[in-house]
């Protein structure tokens, strides 16, 4: 899978945030987005990621069209502070009795 150097963070609800780490997810993304709200620039990032997908665009060109996508809308976020990998697991605190 093609990934982008870095995520791209979208809001997708209030309080849900949701990480684009690559063409697929930004057409996912795209894909799911109300035909009622899409436009010329919708239109534009999803083609722009769709070619980037089939490695006809660099993958920058795809972050870069769904950063612009996200920004316009207003929908773009910051990386969150508490990243999934920086959770421990509810099993156990991972230290061992002396």
């Amino acid at each position: 899978m093609k990934t982008f150097d870095r995520p791209v963070y979208l809001k997708e609800e209030k309080n849900v945030v949701r990480e684009i780490t690559g063409p697929e997810d930004a057409i996912d993304f795209l894909e799911e987005w109300p035909e009622k709200d899409r436009d010329l620039l919708h239109d534009v990032a999803l083609k722009t990621c769709i070619m980037a997908h089939g490695e006809l665009k660099p993958l920058k060109v795809a972050r870069d069209a769904i950063r612009a996508f996200g920004k316009k809308k207003g929908i773009l976020v910051k990386a969150p502070a508490v990243q999934p990998w920086m959770i421990t697991s509810a099993s156990g605190s991972g230290r061992v009795p002396a």
